[in-house]
């Protein structure tokens, strides 16, 4: 399994599963989050989450289409 880290902008405390999806190029749109977690498996620290606006925190594992993405701190 490919592991990708996403780092959190600085003085920022968390990121949305929607702009996860974004940054990585999963989806093109924010809008696409909605369908797009609809019709795709995806796991959050080994949970089901389909919700676009699920808080990632650093140290949270996304799951998604075969890749783990590691949600890190910007520092």
């Amino acid at each position: 399994m490919h592991k990708v880290k996403v780092q959190i902008r600085p003085n920022e405390e968390y990121i949305t599963l929607g702009v996860l999806l974004k940054i990585e190029g999963i989806i093109q749109t924010g809008g696409m989050a909605k369908a797009y977690l609809a019709d795709n498996p995806v796991l959050v620290n080994g949970e089901p989450d389909n919700r676009r606006g699920r808080k990632l925190y650093p140290g949270d594992v996304v799951e998604v289409e075969k890749t783990l993405y590691l949600i890190e701190d910007a520092s």
